[in-house]
């Protein structure tokens, strides 16, 4: 008990305003009569450190990890400055679920299914290390197609219906409505898609999702960089699964620094705190 008490207290003396907390309960401790030498009191201090660094890496490397969100290519789903944590428990583990991808392994062991639908974090396959978020749109066996801007699984198209515009803001304050619709899979999952207008990645070849492989696109469809471009993503192969994005527990809108405090209440997303992905 004693030595969870030292880690926990290691954890809430890096975060931010702690120090304080942890200056109080050294003094409590010293009004009681501790008698501990300085060199120990260093040394239990340094333990508990790499106790807790090594309890992050754990928790990291087997069960959640938190990414950000650094491009518009899952617009509306994710915006830009989201932060998320990704589970590496959905799909079990594989090489890189690990730091740096060390090749201890190959394949997935504890593997579990992975669901049309589903918001995943890959390592991009033609360089095994940058991340990548998309929805995963096609299982090993289906066909995918885009005909005219419409998603076909199989053959048959995926429900889609126009709803409510996406407003847009970009950089310098301007605004714009983007058409978005709704599609929703076979197997319910729905989700909202943006569509700008006529581009070459709307009419495609069809795609045969071979065994051990998956079919990944980004909701915003006109500008995304996905499976439908053998020289951008191609099949994404189940070894480079990181994890399936499960929750958003942050969101800023880039718009001050994170010394800028005074800034804070006008650019948090406290809306987005804390949230579900679709």
């Amino acid at each position: 008990m004693e030595l969870l008490k030292n880690i926990w207290e290691a954890i809430v003396s890096l975060l931010p305003g702690s120090g304080e907390a942890v200056a109080d309960a050294a003094a409590e401790g010293a009004a009681e009569g501790a008698d501990a030498t300085q060199p120990s009191t260093w040394g239990e201090t340094f333990r508990t450190v790499i106790y807790a660094v090594l309890i992050a890496l754990g928790v990291r490397t087997v069960a959640y990890e938190p990414f950000n969100i650094p491009s518009e290519s899952m617009l509306p789903t994710l915006l830009v400055g989201d932060y998320l944590f990704v589970s590496k428990l959905a799909y079990g583990y594989s090489k890189h679920s690990l730091p740096f991808s060390p090749p201890l392994f190959s394949g997935r062991i504890f593997e579990s299914p992975v669901e049309r639908g589903d918001v995943a974090v890959f390592k991009l396959p033609t360089d095994n290390s940058t991340d990548y978020i998309k929805r995963i749109i096609g299982v090993p066996g289906d066909n995918i197609q885009m005909r005219q801007g419409i998603l076909y699984l199989n053959g048959q198209p995926v429900k889609r219906v126009r709803v409510k515009d996406f407003v847009h803001k970009r950089p310098g304050g301007n605004r714009h409505a983007i058409p978005t619709y709704r599609e929703t899979l076979p197997n319910g999952v729905t989700y909202r898609t943006l569509d700008y207008g006529f581009t070459e990645a709307d009419n495609t070849r069809v795609f045969e999702v071979p065994d051990g492989y998956y079919f990944a696109m980004g909701d915003n469809r006109d500008n995304s960089v996905d499976s439908r471009f053998r020289n951008g993503v191609g099949m994404v192969p189940a070894q480079n699964l990181v994890g399936r994005a499960d929750v958003l527990f942050f969101s800023t809108n880039g718009e001050s620094a994170w010394w800028e405090i005074w800034k804070w209440p006008w650019t948090l997303r406290f809306s987005r705190f804390f949230s579900g992905i679709e």
